[in-house]
């Protein structure tokens, strides 16, 4: 029984730890909230396929491979974490939706009462799955752009 015995301030804690341990470990991301122009300027840049961090190029080798590193600031176009690739598919996934509901929402508008449905049965799978794949480098330089405006270099 003398062994199985905790203090009860023990007891409290250990039912605890798992928060302190998880914000322990998240510690080193320092997120800040970035201001409106520096996350528009971010954005744009990305928009446009350039590198987020500096304006310059080129950071892609081909439509579907991007470089290790920007040519003009050197600044990596990863961060180098495990699973870093799945913010980019977030918003690949998100931005080919919105593509989608945009122009379906066009389409509605603008040709009502004589919406061409059978054209939107077939047109709409096929730009679903072409959607992804044209947005795919404008997706990783919107994620990376986000990351750097909420977690920015602080070293370099």
């Amino acid at each position: 029984m003398r062994g199985d015995a905790r203090p009860k301030a023990d007891a409290g804690r250990q039912g605890n730890s798992e928060p302190h341990r998880l914000r322990d470990a998240n510690e080193h991301l320092e997120m800040s909230v970035p201001k409106f122009g520096r996350l528009m300027r971010l954005v744009g840049r990305a928009l446009l396929l350039r590198c987020p961090n500096c304006g310059g190029g080129p950071v892609q080798e081909s439509w579907f491979r991007m470089r290790e590193s920007c040519g003009d600031c050197g600044r990596p176009l990863e961060r180098g974490e495990p699973d870093y690739f799945i913010g980019g598919m977030m918003f690949n996934l998100v931005l080919s939706e919105l593509l989608f509901a945009a122009l379906f929402v066009a389409v509605l508008v603008f040709l009502w009462p004589a919406v061409p449905w059978d054209g939107i049965q077939v047109g709409a799978p096929i730009g679903m799955a072409i959607a992804p794949i044209l947005l795919y480098p404008i997706s990783k330089l919107l994620w990376l752009a986000f990351d750097l405006a909420f977690r920015p270099d602080r070293e370099r």
